[in-house]
């Protein structure tokens, strides 16, 4: 039962007692997967010892995430095709669609050391059935660290001549010593560079102010480059939406920092709230105003730059210095580019390496460790990048924003609807013990709204379901996954019952420890499962690496307890939202 060194967290409790008879040698883990200082718990339940962080410094770390400059290329892109009109009420739409979606996952992400994985695990899918969304956040992750890698290659180019197939490969391994760190590294390096980026994102609009005062009212009467007009149209706000909302999977990259944020006490609740709000959902804020600024910028640059290079954010941020920088505005605007494409990329690849080490560590049955994983994400977004994915932006972000808005949807559903009314447990179980492998309500629910809302986007259902395939993708996520956990009344939530998490029994202490049957390693209660194979309690990670127990504990009847409890319980926390 050999994985690879026994997790050694640095704050990490003293190993619990050897395995009982019969039940084999003690696993251990690859030196990388066994250092948490690298691997941030990156399939497991975030404990209190770790969340060391205040709700302000991972709420800033989060945000700093938010960086990324393909908002100014989705916005310009939006309006240029379809008009101000139409592609400023998309931009207003997706926006709020986003933020109303993110409140109730970020809340859980945060309430419970939880990544968007292991949300969505509880959230309706089951323990398998959240191996595909693992897969369609990695897409997220890699499709958009290729977009920003190319717009950080086309400002290298612009600034030094270089190649741009060259500044490819230099994009992808500028982030690798990052990434490679883990949190502490990441909450550093935003924490660097953000006076940078804000100077940089806000000098060409102070230039603009100055100097081109009425851009803004003439960006107002813009008909876009394709001939939509200047006025109103349904076709172009459902196109122009769909392709906005393709940023709807940002959540888990936001959840991936939520995570660690510290327990909500009475002490810390105002703080602790604004910081969920604004880490969470609250990016979309920012992610909207640059996408409406990136799209004037590249309306000023049209005439000066032509069409291909005003959507390539570089070159409308030249030439809104130009008045004031005038030979440094190339400089200038390279420096900004280059260090928005480090701050957002170095997120793109932890939160890659993390999709992957879940979905691979289900089927495969092991864990080499996280950073393994940071070489394949970024061997993929290498390829779309030298494959030009740029030139295919509108189409690409479109077809993905129907998987992505059908799986957010459906995880949110669960959360504020089968919660409320008790068609789901009231709490998040993520743990292999206790879930069946796929759970109908939400996996079936985003299932069948990403094939609908797919094929009514290649056409098959006439221009508008086209133009409006992704509200059809969230209508019927939200419908299906209470409607399908009604029906079979929410009998796929839950394999058996979790002994500590039963209904209205929360332990009174969750940082409570207890020692692994199988590593040896002691872990906080909500990462430790009750194994009947192993007759104790097992960690959530050795229990999905175990191969050769057949799932028993799903099929086996509720016998004893087998692992050690706390004697005071109470009433503990819940989703609340």
């Amino acid at each position: 039962m050999t994985d690879t060194a026994t997790p050694t967290a640095a704050d990490a409790p003293e190993p619990g007692p050897p395995p009982g008879p019969g039940e084999g040698p003690a696993r251990s883990y690859a030196k990388l997967a066994a250092d948490e200082s690298r691997e941030d718990y990156s399939l497991r339940y975030a404990p209190h010892s770790f969340r060391r962080w205040s709700p302000s410094t991972v709420a800033g770390t989060a945000l700093g995430g938010i960086a990324y400059l393909a908002d100014f290329a989705i916005g310009a892109s939006i309006v240029f095709t379809y008009g101000f009109t139409s592609g400023f009420a998309s931009i207003l739409c997706a926006a709020t669609i986003i933020f109303v979606t993110g409140i109730p996952i970020a809340r859980a992400c945060a309430t419970y050391g939880l990544d968007m994985d292991l949300v969505t695990r509880g959230a309706g899918f089951g323990y398998f059935g959240s191996t595909l969304t693992s897969l369609i956040y990695a897409s997220f992750t890699f499709i958009f660290f290729a977009l920003e890698g190319s717009i950080m290659a086309q400002a290298m180019h612009q600034a030094v001549g270089l190649p741009v197939e060259v500044g490819y490969l230099v994009t992808t391994l500028i982030v690798i010593p990052i990434v490679f760190r883990g949190m502490g590294a990441l909450a550093k390096v935003q924490a660097w560079t953000q006076p940078v980026w804000i100077i940089g994102m806000v000098l060409p609009f102070v230039v603009l102010a100055f100097e081109a005062p009425g851009s803004w009212s003439a960006f107002t009467s813009f008909g876009g480059t394709e001939g939509a007009g200047s006025g109103f149209d349904w076709l172009g706000f459902g196109l122009g939406t769909g392709v906005a909302l393709s940023l709807i999977a940002q959540i888990g990259e936001q959840a991936d920092y939520l995570r660690f944020m510290p327990a909500k006490t009475e002490a810390n609740k105002r703080r602790w709230n604004l910081a969920v709000l604004a880490a969470g959902p609250g990016w979309v804020v920012i992610g909207a105003a640059k996408q409406l600024g990136g799209a004037l910028l590249a309306f000023v640059a049209l005439e000066a730059v032509g069409k291909t290079h005003a959507l390539e954010p570089i070159a409308p941020q030249i030439e809104a210095l130009k008045p004031w920088l005038g030979s440094f505005a190339l400089p200038a605007a390279a420096l900004f580019v280059i260090v928005s494409q480090i701050k957002i990329n170095v997120t793109n690849a932890y939160s890659g390496s993390l999709s992957w080490s879940n979905f691979f560590s289900r089927l495969t049955h092991k864990h080499p460790g996280r950073v393994w994983y940071i070489f394949l994400n970024l061997a993929i977004a290498l390829t779309l990048m030298e494959m030009n994915m740029f030139a295919a932006l509108n189409k690409l972000l479109g077809f993905y924003s129907n998987v992505g808005i059908a799986w957010i949807v459906a995880v949110a559903a669960d959360l504020v609807i089968n919660k409320r009314i008790g068609l789901s447990p009231p709490y998040i179980e993520f743990k292999r013990a206790y879930l069946y492998a796929v759970n109908p309500a939400g996996f079936g629910a985003m299932v069948i709204a990403s094939v609908v809302s797919i094929l009514a986007f290649f056409g098959l259902f006439g221009a508008y379901a086209e133009a409006f395939s992704t509200f059809i993708a969230a209508g019927l996520s939200l419908v299906l996954c209470p409607l399908i956990a009604w029906v079979t009344k929410g009998r796929y939530y839950l394999a058996r019952p979790n002994p500590v998490n039963g209904p209205g029994v929360e332990i009174a202490d969750i940082t409570a420890t207890h020692a692994c049957t199988v590593c040896e390693t002691s872990y906080e209660l909500p990462d430790v499962a009750d194994c009947p194979v192993r007759s104790g309690p097992i960690c959530s990670l050795c229990c999905s690496l175990d191969a050769e127990c057949g799932d028993v504990c799903r099929r086996a009847p509720a016998g004893p307890v087998l692992m050690p409890l706390p004697t005071v319980r109470e009433a503990g926390p819940t989703i609340a939202l």
